[in-house]
């Protein structure tokens, strides 16, 4: 086994998680920033190719896209993370019951 994967194998799961989130996510963002250039998505290619800091706001796209995409990435992971709902009663009160009994009010009459 490699000195990489050996210090990988040390890292706590939560860690390793976030880290493997992290990749998904800038992926997806580099996808995502790919097909937005490449389809000219409001002309953000050609004003990229024609300003000296095109590639700048190439990188900052890619990068804070990716901190969303991996952030969104990692949230819903944890979430799918958490053990089902009980449907069954939970305590506390319990809802009335309709008996089909007739009550009687007494209502007084108004001045």
């Amino acid at each position: 086994m490699s000195d990489q994967a050996a210090e990988t194998e040390k890292l706590p799961r939560l860690v390793r998680l976030y880290i493997r989130q992290v990749l998904i996510g800038f992926g997806l963002s580099g996808v995502f920033v790919g097909l937005l250039l490449g389809l000219d998505v409001a002309h953000l290619r050609t004003l990229m190719l024609a300003t000296d800091g095109g590639a700048i706001a190439a990188f900052m796209l890619f990068f804070f896209n990716g901190l969303v995409f991996a952030g969104v990435q990692f949230a819903m992971t944890i979430m799918r993370m958490a053990e089902p709902e009980d449907k069954g009663p939970r305590g506390g009160r319990r809802a009335p019951v309709a008996t089909g009994q007739l009550a009687r009010v007494s209502v007084s009459a108004g001045k």
